[in-house]
């Protein structure tokens, strides 16, 4: 499926909405998120337009997910599992298309699209105890229960290591729900980066932008 691409660049303010709030004066601030898009990525992403109306505020919750993921000794693999089970089980389909994107890369089409659909059946016993963990965060946290936290002790998971993992849960769900709530579709530059099957099993939340 073919997209439009993308020539933006940081002095380039023209793009179409990218939430539904107005796009943020051109502060330093702003043009460095801008820049640091342009950089990574090759173009400014919908999710930066809109966190970019208070850098200030995208900073702080960079930093809290930061020490959330360091307190639990998150790898990079452990917490786009997180990231992807929680986004999915919520409905985000923004997340769920980038880290989808992500697990696909390090693991495969299949475990990515188990993941984004819950199905923890054939993952090994830690991975799919943090899918199980995330998803009834997204959906339902006051049904959890001692047993369950039990469970993460058995797999070798520590209480500080637990409350971390909580903690970085709870922030992507906050930070999700930012995004969907002021209407920061998907990327359409995802359509050409992520894998068939991770969009194929993205059939919720907000479709990517045209």
């Amino acid at each position: 499926m073919s997209t439009m691409q993308s020539h933006q660049t940081a002095d380039d303010h023209s793009a179409p909405a990218a939430s539904f709030l107005a796009e943020p004066e051109p502060t330093e601030a702003v043009e460095h998120l801008y820049a640091r898009d342009l950089s990574s990525q090759g173009y400014v992403a919908h999710l930066t337009r809109l966190w970019a109306t208070s850098p200030e505020s995208l900073y702080l919750m960079s930093q809290a997910l930061g020490l959330a993921g360091s307190m639990g000794s998150l790898d990079a693999r452990q917490r786009g599992l997180l990231i992807t089970a929680a986004a999915s089980a919520m409905g985000d389909s923004y997340c769920s298309l980038v880290w989808g994107g992500k697990l696909a890369a390090d693991a495969s089409d299949g475990f990515a699209t188990a993941v984004i659909g819950g199905d923890t059946s054939a993952l090994p016993a830690a991975d799919a105890a943090l899918v199980a963990w995330a998803r009834r965060m997204a959906k339902d946290p006051n049904s959890t229960t001692e047993a369950d936290v039990e469970d993460l002790r058995r797999l070798g998971f520590q209480d500080q290591q637990i409350f971390a993992i909580t903690l970085y849960v709870a922030l992507r769900l906050a930070f999700a729900t930012v995004n969907d709530t002021l209407g920061a579709a998907p990327d359409a530059e995802l359509l050409d980066r992520v894998p068939g099957a991770v969009l194929g099993a993205v059939g919720f939340g907000r479709p990517p932008a045209p």
